[in-house]
C-alpha cells in the first residue's frame, strides 16, 4: 500500500491526540485533504484522470455546520498538541521518535490560527512513526444479479380464501417451486475510497436492492450471482472477518430514542476503539475526543444531552438525527458506508445540510460512499463524484456524475426547461416522464434492456470497465496483508483475530450493560411505573386475601394468594415482548456493523434487570406477605421472596426467549399467550396433579411454575397446622361427643384430630412434598438458566426483521393488466406473445389521452376564497400564548395553482388548517370570505383536503375508497348509479383505472398519493381543494406526475392551494402564484411567479437579494435568499420589506377589488343544513360494510382470533377432560368455566388494535372533511366485531363443552351465555377501554388492570364470604354473575360422588352405626356415608349435592341464572354507552373542554 496516498481512515479517530500549531499563511477555508502531488506508482495514467476527477465534486468546508465549535475545537487541539511537546509520548512497544519531517510541521509555539488540513497531515506521518497502519476498502462489482422471491403484484388472501380448496393446488406448486423474478440484472462498476457514488431510479426499480447488496446484506434474497470484490476480499470473508468495514444505514435513523446523542456516539466510539492508538492514549480520552469531535464537526453540541427520540419521545430534530446517524457511521471507522434514501421528509435546505455532512465524512474519512436520494436537487447532485441511473433492475448509466447529463442527451434524451440532472436521469427512465430530441424519435433506446445494451456498448461503458480494471489490479496479496495486519492491530488483545469485532466479549459486556442503564434512566417513568403497578396489586391482593387465619377454612385462599403472587409476576414479563421487537432492529444493525454480539444484549438485558426485579419483587413480598398473614418465620419469609424472585427472573427470561425465537411481535403474543395458558393450567393449583389426565400429566414436568408453586405451598404449609373449621359431626345435639368420635371434613384429616397437618395436606391434594423444596428451587434455577440459553442463541442466530414486501395485492376475482404482468414476469402466467410483457415499456397509469378527457367532467369552480391580516395563537403553558401565524393575508383564484412555501417551522399547515377550519386549539383572528361573505357554515364539505400523510383504510380498493366518499359526502339526492359513474371518472382524471381493484395499503407512494387527491375530488368539492406537501416521499417522477395533475386540474377551472418541499425547478414553475412564508408564520411574498420565474425573482432582487443564477433553481434560491435553513442568514427583514413594497401595498387593492367584485356576485349558501350530508341509518350501513369487508380481508386477525378460541378450547377442554361428579370434580368445572372467562384478556386485546386504527382514521381524515357521525362510527365498530367474535366463542363452546362432558341437557343456556352474551360483553367491555385510551398500548395495560379486578373478585380465587371489606366489588364484578350463570346452571342439582380421598374416616361411639350415629347431622348439613351399618371407619362424604358446595364455597346458586342472564346485559348496555360518553370525553369534546364545561355547569347552579 502507498504510504503517499494513505487513506486515513483514523484522521478523526487520532485527531485529538496530534493537533498542533499550523502556519497563519494557510487560509483556514482549505479544511480538506488535496489530492496527492503525484500518484502511487501502481495508479495507470487513465485511472489517474479518473482520480483526479473526484475533486470535481464541491468542496464542503469543515466548520460548515459549526463554525465557532470548529473554531472552539482548533484552539482545544491547539493546546493538547502543546501539552504533547511539554510531555511527549512514545507508542507501545516502539523504540522509534517521531519523524522529524513531521516534528517541523507539528512542533513550534503557536504563530497564528490552526490549520485542520496541516493538522491532519501531520497526524498521518506521525501515526507512520507510532507504527499504527492505516486502511482503505472500494467495491468493484461485475454481472450483478440479485434474484428475489415472489411477482411484484398479487391477488389479496381473504379469510374465505384460506379455506378455499381450489387455492390449495396453486399453493402447493408455489411452496414447492417458489416463483422467482430479478430484481437487478447486469450490474457492474466500482466505487473508490474518497468517492461518493449516487443511485438514482424510480421507486421499485432497485436501488435500494443495490445498496443493500454491496453492502453485502444478502440474507434476504433468494440468491446473488455474479462477482463482488471488496478489494482484495470477497463478500464471505468481508461477513466473517470485517463486518464492521462495510455499514448499510437505513431510510429511517434508528436509535435507542431515550439515548442522549452524547451516550449514542460515545458508544458507537467505545465498540470500535482500536486497540493501537496513537501514543497509547487511553481508550477513555480516545473515547471523549473522538465524540467530542465529531458532535463538533457536525452541529451536534447544542443536542448533546438531548435524546435522540422518536414517534413517541421527544427528541432532536430530522437533520439533526442525520447527523446523528452520519456521526456513529464515522465513529464506528466504516470504511463503506451505504445511504438509503435517507432525505425522505427533509426539507430542501436539511437534505442540502445531510448531503455536505456526508462529503466532509467522506473526504476526512477517505470513505466509499453510497447514496441513493428521491428529489435531489442540483447543488446535492453537485457532491456526488459517480452516479448509477437504475431502469427497472437494470443499469442505464455507470459513471462520472458530470458526465451523466450529456451521455443521455447524446442518445437522444432532453432535458426540459430547468430540470436538474438528478431529474433529467429519472426522466429517462419514466416513459410518461422523458422528452425524446427532434430526430432521434427513432434511435433511442426504450425498453430497460435497450439503455442496459447501449450503456455497455457506449464510451462510458467502456470507461466504466477501464475503472474496474485498475482499481483491481491495485489489489494485490501485499495491500491485502496490509490490510489484515491493521484490523488485527485493532483487536483487543483478548479477541481473537480472525473475529469482525474489535474488542472482546468481557469489553462488549460492560458497555452494552451501561448502554442498558442508560437507556433505563432515559425511561424512568416506566420502571416507576411497573414498580408501582407490582406495589397496588400487593396492596389490593393483600387486602383480599387480608389476615388470613391458621385455619382449613383459608387453606383453599392459601394456596390462591401463592398462586396469585406467582402468576401475577409472570404476567408481567409478557408485557416485554412488544419492546423486545421494537429494539430488534437497532441490535440487529449494531451487529451488523460488528459493534457487538447480539447475544451481548439479551446478556446485558438480564443482568441489568436483576437488581431492578430484586427490588420490584422485594416491594411486592413485603407488602403482600403480611398483609395476607402467611408464616411470620424469617426462613419462610426469605424462602418466599426468592422462588419469586427466582421465578420472575425465570419467566422473563422464557417471554424473552418466545420473542427472540419468532419474527414479530402478533405472532409472539399468539404463541406466548398459548403457552401461557399451558403453564398456568398445570401448575397443579386449578386442577391438582392427581386430577389430571395421564396423557397431558407430563406438561407439569416442563411447567417450571409448578416446580415454583410446589416450592412456595410447601414452605408456607410445613409449619401451618390448620385447626379445623368443620368438625363432623358437631352442632345441635353433639355437644359432648368427645374428638376421638369427630373428624375434619378437610383432605389430609385424621379421626381424633382437630387439626390438619399442612405436609398431609398438600402432599393429598397437589401430591407435593417439602423434601423436594430446594430440589425444586434448583429445577427453577435450571430452568431460568436453560431459557437464558434459549434467548442468547436465538438472540445471536435469529437476526431477522420482519419487513414490508413491495408486492401490489387485487381484489380476487379481479383480473388487472398490471397484475398479469407481474405474473409473467415471474413466471406464473404465460406471457402472451402478442400482447408482450411489461417490460416492453408499457406503463399502468392509463391513458394520457383518457385522463385528459376525464378532467373535462372536472367541477370548474367560480368562487374566490380569501383571507385577511390572519392571525393565530397557541397556549404553551403558564398562561403564555405563542404567535404561529402573523397578519398573512392572500387569496386562491379558480383556475390557478398556488404554491405555500417556507422552511420547517414557517407555519406552511399551520396556515392551511387555520384555512381549512382544521385546527382544534388556540384562538384565530382575521377574516375568511367566500366572495367577500363570510365561510358557509358546510365549509369543510365544500372544499377538499388532501393531508401530507396517505391516511386510508388499508384493506380497502382504490374504487371502494373513492366510492365511500362520493356516497358519503356527495347529497344523497344523487343516485348512486351517477356517483359511481362519476367516481369512474375521478380514476380515469387521476391515472388510477388500472389500479382502480388494487388495495390501499398495498399501494406504492405514488399511487397512494393519487389514491388521496382521488377521495377528496370525489367528493366534488365546490369552493377549493387545499393539499399539505403532496410530494413528499415521491421520487422526482412520481412528484412531477402528481403536480403535473393539479396543473390539470386547475385548467380545468379548480382553485388549488398546496403546501411544498424540495420542488425542482421544474416542479416550480407548474405553479401560477407563491406564497412565502418565515418562522414566525410572517408573509415574505405572495404574487405571480412569472414566466421562468422571473416575476418572483426581480421582486428579491430589487431588494437586495443576490442574483439568482440561470442554472439555479428559483425554489432553492428563495428559501437561500430569506435566510431558511439551519446554515443560512440574511441581514435584510424580509417581512418589513414586503410590507413596504409597492406589491404588499398592492396586494391590499387587489384584495379590496377581488371582495367588492365578489359581493357583487352571489353569496355562498349553505348546501348541507345538517352537519353530514347523508341520514345516520345510512352512515351506519355504509361504515359497517366497510368494517366487515376489512375484517374479511384481514385473514391474520380472524385467524388469530379463530386459533385462540380453538387453542384454549382443546387445551382447557383436555385439561379437564371428563370431570368427574367428586368434590375435586366439581371444582375442576368450576375451573373449566373460570379459565374460559380468562380468554377475554387476550381476545380483546386483539379488538382493541383495529378500533383504534381505524379511529385513527376517522380523526385525522374524515372527522374533519364532515362525512359521518363520530356515533355512526361507534356503531358500525361495534355490530361489525359482532359476528366474528361471537362465531369464535361458538367454535369454542362446540369443542369445549363436550370434553369437559357438562350435561348435554343444559348446553343451551351455556351455549346463551357463553357462545352468544360473553363475546358480546367483551366486545363492548374492550371497545369502551379503547375509548379512552390514545393508543393500543395504553389500552392493553388499561384492560389488564380492569380485567385483574374482575378475576380477583368473582368469588372463585378468593370465595365471597372471605372477602371482608371487598365484597362490594364482588356485588360490582360483571364476572360474579357470568360464573355464577354459567356455573349454577352447569354443576348445580347434580348428586356429588366423593373420590377416595375425600372421604372423611370417623368411628361412632361404641354401640352406634354410621349411620345412627351421623343421621341427625346429615339432616342438617347434608352429606352422605357409603356404609351406613358398619360401626368403625365411618367413610363420610360432606357434600352430598353440589348446589351444597358451590353456595358454602362459592355463593353460586342454580336458581339465579336467568337473573345473571339479565344482569350481564345490563352490563353490556352500560359498557356501550360507555363507548360512546368515553369517546365524546376523551376525543370529541377533549377532557380538558369537557371537564372545563362540567364545572360552568355547576358554578350557574350553585349562582
Amino acid at each position: 500500500m502507498s504510504t503517499s496516498n494513505e487513506p486515513d481512515h483514523e484522521l478523526i479517530a487520532i485527531t485529538e491526540d496530534d493537533a498542533a500549531p499550523a502556519s497563519p499563511v494557510v487560509p483556514q477555508h482549505h479544511a480538506l485533504p488535496e489530492p496527492p502531488a503525484s500518484p502511487p506508482s501502481s495508479f495507470p495514467a487513465k485511472a489517474l484522470k479518473r482520480h483526479h476527477a473526484a475533486a470535481s465534486h464541491s468542496a464542503v468546508e469543515l466548520d460548515y455546520f459549526d463554525r465557532p465549535g470548529v473554531g472552539e475545537l482548533r484552539r482545544e487541539l491547539t493546546r493538547m498538541s502543546q501539552d504533547t511537546q511539554r510531555a511527549p509520548k512514545h507508542s507501545k512497544g516502539s523504540n522509534s521518535l517521531p519523524n522529524s519531517n513531521s516534528e517541523t510541521t507539528l512542533n513550534f509555539p503557536l504563530s497564528g490560527p490552526f490549520d485542520f488540513e496541516k493538522t491532519l497531515r501531520g497526524i498521518m506521518k506521525r501515526r507512520e512513526a507510532s507504527g499504527v497502519q492505516g486502511r482503505e476498502l472500494g467495491v468493484v462489482f461485475r454481472n450483478l444479479r440479485v434474484v428475489g422471491l415472489g411477482s411484484a403484484a398479487s391477488h389479496q388472501t381473504t379469510f374465505g380464501s384460506l379455506f378455499d380448496p381450489r387455492n390449495i393446488p396453486g399453493a402447493i406448486h408455489n411452496s414447492r417451486n417458489p416463483p422467482l423474478r430479478d430484481i437487478l440484472s447486469g450490474f457492474e462498476g466500482s466505487v473508490r475510497p474518497g468517492e461518493m457514488l449516487l443511485v438514482l431510479g424510480s421507486p421499485g426499480s432497485g436501488c435500494s436492492t443495490l445498496l443493500k447488496t454491496l453492502a453485502n446484506q444478502r440474507h434476504e434474497y433468494h440468491s446473488v450471482e455474479g462477482e463482488v470484490q471488496y478489494d482484495a476480499f470477497s463478500p464471505q470473508e468481508i461477513a466473517k472477518h470485517y463486518r464492521g468495514d462495510v455499514v448499510y444505514c437505513p431510510e429511517d435513523d434508528v436509535h435507542f430514542p431515550t439515548l442522549t446523542v452524547d451516550e449514542t456516539l460515545r458508544f458507537a466510539a467505545k465498540m470500535r476503539a482500536p486497540h493501537n492508538r496513537i501514543e497509547n492514549t487511553s481508550r477513555k480520552d480516545y473515547i471523549t475526543h473522538i465524540t467530542d469531535i465529531l458532535q463538533t464537526i457536525f452541529g451536534l453540541r447544542h443536542v448533546k444531552k438531548t435524546p435522540v427520540g422518536d414517534a413517541a419521545i421527544r427528541g432532536v430534530s430530522g437533520g439533526e438525527k442525520k447527523r446523528v446517524s452520519i456521526s456513529e457511521a464515522l465513529a464506528l471507522r466504516a470504511l463503506i458506508t451505504a445511504w438509503d434514501n435517507s432525505t425522505r421528509g427533509l426539507d430542501a435546505s436539511t437534505a442540502l445540510e445531510f448531503v455536505r455532512a456526508l462529503r466532509i465524512a467522506t473526504d476526512v474519512a477517505r470513505l466509499s460512499t453510497i447514496v441513493t436520494i428521491y428529489q435531489a436537487g442540483e447543488s446535492l447532485y453537485q457532491h456526488f463524484d459517480k452516479v448509477c441511473v437504475v431502469y427497472e433492475g437494470r443499469m442505464a448509466y455507470f459513471g462520472r456524475a458530470e458526465e451523466a447529463r450529456q451521455y443521455f442527451i447524446d442518445m437522444g434524451y432532453e432535458p426540459v426547461d430547468r430540470q436538474t440532472t438528478a431529474d433529467f436521469l429519472v426522466a429517462v427512465t419514466d416513459p410518461n416522464g422523458r422528452k425524446v430530441r427532434e430526430g432521434y424519435e427513432t434511435r433511442v433506446p426504450r425498453t430497460a434492456a435497450e439503455f442496459a445494451e447501449r450503456f455497455l456498448a457506449s464510451d462510458a461503458g467502456a470507461d466504466n470497465r477501464e475503472d474496474m480494471k485498475t482499481r483491481a489490479a491495485e489489489d494485490d496479496a501485499a495491500r491485502k496483508h496490509a490490510y489484515r495486519q491493521s484490523v488485527i492491530a485493532e483487536h483487543a488483545s483478548t479477541q481473537s483475530k480472525k473475529s469482525p469485532y474489535t474488542i472482546s466479549i468481557p469489553m462488549q459486556m460492560r458497555a452494552v450493560a451501561l448502554r442498558r442503564i442508560q437507556i433505563i434512566k432515559g425511561n424512568l417513568a416506566t420502571e416507576i411505573t411497573l414498580m408501582m403497578t407490582f406495589v397496588l396489586q400487593a396492596i389490593i391482593n393483600g387486602t383480599v386475601f387480608f389476615n388470613l387465619k391458621e385455619s382449613t377454612a383459608d387453606f383453599f385462599s392459601r394456596g390462591g394468594i401463592l398462586f396469585f403472587s406467582l402468576l401475577f409476576a409472570a404476567l408481567s414479563s409478557m408485557a416485554e415482548i412488544p419492546a423486545l421487537f421494537g429494539q430488534r432492529p437497532i441490535v440487529v444493525r449494531h451487529a451488523k456493523a460488528a459493534m457487538y454480539h447480539p447475544f451481548i444484549e439479551a446478556t446485558a438485558l438480564t443482568l441489568v434487570d436483576i437488581p431492578i426485579t430484586f427490588v420490584t419483587i422485594m416491594l411486592f413480598s413485603v407488602i403482600l406477605y403480611f398483609l395476607v398473614h402467611l408464616q411470620r418465620t424469617a426462613s419462610q419469609f426469605f424462602i418466599f421472596f426468592v422462588f419469586l424472585f427466582a421465578m420472575t427472573l425465570t419467566m422473563k427470561a422464557w417471554f424473552r426467549a418466545v420473542a427472540a425465537a419468532l419474527g414479530s411481535p402478533a405472532p409472539a403474543q399468539t404463541v406466548a399467550g398459548i403457552l401461557l395458558l399451558g403453564l398456568v393450567l398445570y401448575t397443579g393449583y386449578t386442577i391438582p396433579r392427581p386430577s389430571m389426565i395421564g396423557a397431558l400429566r407430563w406438561i407439569t414436568y416442563i411447567n417450571p411454575l409448578r416446580y415454583g408453586f410446589e416450592g412456595i405451598v410447601t414452605n408456607e404449609f410445613h409449619t401451618l397446622n390448620g385447626t379445623c373449621a368443620s368438625l363432623v359431626p358437631s352442632g345441635p345435639g353433639y355437644e359432648n361427643v368427645s374428638i376421638v368420635n369427630q373428624v375434619c371434613t378437610t383432605v389430609g384429616s385424621l379421626p381424633g384430630q382437630a387439626f390438619v397437618d399442612g405436609n398431609r395436606f398438600v402432599e393429598l391434594s397437589y401430591e407435593y412434598s417439602y423434601s423436594h423444596l430446594w430440589r425444586n428451587f434448583g429445577i427453577v434455577l435450571g430452568f431460568g438458566v436453560g431459557f437464558v440459553a434459549i434467548l442468547l442463541t436465538f438472540t445471536e442466530y435469529n437476526t431477522k426483521i420482519a419487513g414490508e414486501t413491495a408486492v401490489t395485492l387485487f381484489k380476487r376475482g379481479s383480473n388487472p393488466t398490471v397484475l398479469r404482468e407481474a405474473e409473467e414476469k415471474a413466471g406464473i402466467a404465460p406471457i402472451d406473445e402478442e400482447k408482450g410483457s411489461a417490460a416492453a415499456g408499457g406503463t399502468a397509469h392509463g391513458s394520457v389521452a383518457e385522463e385528459t378527457e376525464a378532467l373535462k367532467d372536472a367541477v370548474a369552480m367560480t368562487d374566490v376564497f380569501t383571507w385577511e391580516h390572519l392571525q393565530y395563537d397557541v397556549p404553551v403553558g403558564h398562561g403564555e400564548m405563542r404567535r404561529l401565524l402573523d397578519d398573512v393575508t392572500g387569496y386562491v383564484a379558480p383556475g390557478k395553482l398556488t404554491a405555500l412555501m417556507g422552511e420547517s417551522g414557517a407555519g406552511k399547515t399551520t396556515l392551511l388548517n387555520v384555512l381549512a377550519q382544521r385546527t382544534t386549539s388556540g384562538v384565530v383572528h382575521g377574516d375568511r370570505l367566500v366572495n367577500g361573505y363570510p365561510l358557509p357554515a358546510d365549509f369543510q364539505a365544500q372544499t377538499g383536503y388532501c393531508q401530507q400523510m396517505d391516511t386510508h383504510m388499508g384493506e380497502t380498493t382504490v374504487r371502494e375508497a373513492l366510492l365511500f366518499s362520493a356516497k358519503l359526502r356527495q347529497p344523497p339526492a344523487v343516485p348512486l348509479e351517477e356517483k359511481e359513474a362519476y367516481v369512474d371518472q375521478v380514476l380515469k382524471m387521476c391515472g388510477l383505472e388500472a389500479y382502480a381493484d388494487a388495495i390501499v395499503g398495498s399501494l406504492g407512494v405514488e399511487h397512494k398519493k393519487r389514491t388521496t387527491i382521488g377521495v377528496e375530488l370525489a367528493a366534488k368539492p365546490k369552493l377549493l381543494l387545499f393539499l399539505d406537501e403532496p410530494t413528499s416521499g415521491l421520487d422526482s417522477q412520481s412528484a412531477w406526475a402528481i403536480v403535473s395533475f393539479l396543473r390539470k386540474l386547475a385548467d380545468h377551472g379548480q382553485a388549488i392551494l398546496c403546501t411544498i418541499h424540495q420542488p425542482s425547478g421544474e416542479l416550480f414553475q407548474s405553479f401560477d402564484r407563491l406564497l412565502l412564508l418565515r418562522k414566525g408564520g410572517q408573509t415574505v411574498y405572495f404574487g405571480d411567479i412569472g414566466e421562468n420565474s422571473r416575476t418572483m425573482l426581480d421582486y428579491f432582487h430589487a431588494r437586495g437579494g443576490y442574483e439568482c443564477p440561470p442554472e439555479a433553481n428559483p425554489a432553492e434560491y428563495i428559501l437561500d435568499v430569506i435566510g431558511a435553513g439551519a446554515t443560512a442568514s440574511t441581514d435584510i427583514d424580509w417581512h418589513q420589506a414586503w410590507k413596504q413594497s409597492d406589491e404588499g401595498k398592492g396586494l391590499e387593492k387587489e384584495m379590496a377589488s377581488i371582495l367588492e367584485e365578489g359581493r357583487r356576485t352571489r353569496k355562498i349558501d349553505t348546501e348541507q343544513h345538517s352537519e353530514f350530508s347523508t341520514s345516520w341509518p345510512f352512515q351506519v350501513r355504509t361504515l359497517l360494510r366497510r368494517e366487515l369487508t376489512r375484517h374479511w380481508r384481514d385473514p391474520s386477525y380472524l385467524m388469530a382470533k379463530l386459533m385462540l378460541n380453538i387453542t384454549g378450547a382443546l387445551f382447557i377442554g383436555f385439561t379437564f377432560f371428563k370431570a368427574k361428579h367428586s368434590i375435586q370434580g366439581t371444582q375442576n368445572k368450576i375451573f373449566a368455566v373460570f379459565m374460559s372467562t380468562i380468554l377475554s384478556a387476550p381476545l380483546s386485546n386483539q379488538i382493541q388494535i383495529p378500533f383504534i386504527h381505524t379511529r385513527n382514521i376517522y380523526e385525522i381524515r374524515e372527522r374533519p372533511s364532515r362525512m359521518y357521525s363520530w356515533t355512526a362510527l361507534l356503531t358500525a365498530q361495534f355490530i361489525g366485531e359482532l359476528p366474528f367474535n361471537i362465531i369464535g366463542s361458538s367454535v369454542y363452546f362446540l369443542i369445549w363443552f363436550w370434553l369437559v362432558a357438562l350435561p348435554s341437557s343444559r348446553g343451551g343456556y351455556t351455549y346463551l351465555m357463553l357462545g352468544v352474551t360473553f363475546p358480546v360483553y367483551y366486545t363492548s367491555l374492550a371497545q369502551a377501554v379503547s375509548a379512552m385510551s390514545p393508543n393500543p398500548e395504553i389500552a392493553a395495560l388499561l384492560f389488564s388492570f380492569l380485567f385483574s379486578f374482575v378475576v380477583t373478585f368473582n368469588g372463585v380465587l378468593q370465595p365471597y364470604k372471605h372477602l371482608g371489606w371487598w365484597q362490594w366489588m364482588y356485588r360490582l364484578s360483571p364476572y360474579t354473575y357470568l360464573i355464577e350463570g354459567l356455573v349454577g346452571q352447569a354443576v348445580g342439582r347434580e348428586q356429588v360422588q366423593c373420590a377416595p380421598v375425600e372421604y372423611a374416616l370417623l368411628n361412632p361411639p361404641s354401640g352406634q352405626t354410621c349411620s345412627s350415629y351421623l343421621n341427625t347431622f346429615m339432616s342438617v348439613f347434608g352429606g352422605y356415608v357409603t356404609n351406613p351399618n358398619a360401626t368403625e371407619n365411618c367413610q363420610f362424604c360432606s357434600i352430598s349435592s353440589t348446589d351444597t358446595f358451590l353456595y358454602n364455597s362459592f355463593n353460586i346458586f342454580y336458581s339465579h341464572h336467568w337473573r345473571n342472564f339479565g344482569f350481564m346485559w345490563i352490563y353490556i348496555g352500560f359498557n356501550i354507552i360507555m363507548i360512546y360518553v368515553l369517546t365524546y370525553i376523551f376525543r370529541i369534546h377533549g377532557i380538558k373542554s369537557f371537564f372545563s364545561g362540567v364545572r360552568g355547569l355547576f358554578r350557574r347552579k350553585a349562582s
